[in-house]
This record gives structure tokens, C-alpha cells and sequence, in this order.
């Protein structure tokens, strides 16, 4: 078993356990964190939905995404990816959520934004939201694994903290 389905088994384990439900907005990551949850057998009892807003039209028709927020920050931003977050939560009503965004590359990076920057938020149980910066190493593949792997531990924290 790789480790992003294990971290997978390990977060349905916690939601199950706890009997909370999740959402995801993925956007770089593409679905890869819905497809790690569906691979594990009961998910149906906790996730509630995955959407790929891949586009700025999609997080802002979708998610909520505020078009002010884009043009001050971008897509790929702290500020967005906790728009991101709220926005499948309310949508959904779900009890915890997942957001993801940010430049797998191969191009599409700046100085200021490098290829492999994500942007990964997760909320949790009515706690406050939280959002971590990370760059990744690697090719495409790489950084979409990587930021799955971390935002799938950032819900585990959350869900072992309720």
C-alpha cells in the first residue's frame, strides 16, 4: 500500500470513527484526494462530495471563490484557498472540508510562485480553519501526490484534535 492510501484508509478510519462527513475542493491535485478516499471501503458514510475547480470561473461559481480575491491574490494563495474551504463546506454542510491549490508544473511558475507551491486548507468541526504553504519538489506527478499526502494529514491532525 502507498502512503497517499494509507493516509487515505487512516483519515476514513478517523471519520467513520467519529462519525463526521467531508467535502473536498480540489483544484491542482485534480481529484486525487476524492479518488485516494473512494478506494477505501465505508467512505460512503463520511465523504459527501469532490469538485476539481480548476478554473477561477469554477472557484468562484462553485466555491465562492470572491473575484477580488483572485485579483489581489490569485488562485494560488493562502487567501484563496480559505475561500476554497469555506465554500465546499457551506455548500455541502459538511463537518470538515479540504481545499487544494497550487502550480504542479511543469510551467506555469514565477519567481514569486514556483512551480510545486500549494496551497492547502482544511476545516474542521466548527474549529478555525487552517492553511499551510508548502513547495514541493518533483515533476507533476510529484507535487500533486505530495500536496494530497499533506492535506490528507492535516485533516487526520484535525479529526484526532475533536
Amino acid at each position: 500500500m502507498d502512503a497517499l492510501s494509507a493516509l487515505a484508509r487512516g483519515v476514513v478510519a478517523l471519520l467513520l470513527d467519529k462519525k463526521k462527513t467531508v467535502a473536498l475542493a480540489e483544484s491542482c491535485t485534480g481529484g486525487m484526494i476524492a479518488s485516494a478516499l473512494v478506494d477505501c471501503p465505508g467512505v460512503s458514510a463520511a465523504l459527501l462530495e469532490g469538485c476539481v475547480c480548476y478554473s477561477n470561473a469554477a472557484k468562484m461559481r462553485r466555491l465562492h471563490v470572491l473575484t477580488e480575491t483572485l485579483q489581489n491574490f490569485g488562485a494560488v494563495s493562502a487567501e484563496c484557498a480559505l475561500e476554497m474551504v469555506h465554500g465546499i463546506c457551506d455548500t455541502t454542510g459538511s463537518d470538515c472540508g479540504i481545499a487544494v491549490t497550487g502550480i504542479a508544473g511543469p510551467d506555469g511558475g514565477t519567481q514569486e510562485k514556483p512551480v510545486g507551491l500549494v496551497y492547502m486548507a482544511v476545516q474542521c468541526c466548527g474549529r478555525a480553519p487552517r492553511v499551510e504553504k508548502r513547495v514541493f519538489p518533483g515533476d507533476r506527478t510529484q507535487v500533486r501526490t505530495q500536496a494530497a499526502q499533506h492535506a490528507l494529514r492535516m485533516l487526520q491532525e484535525e479529526l484526532k484534535e475533536v
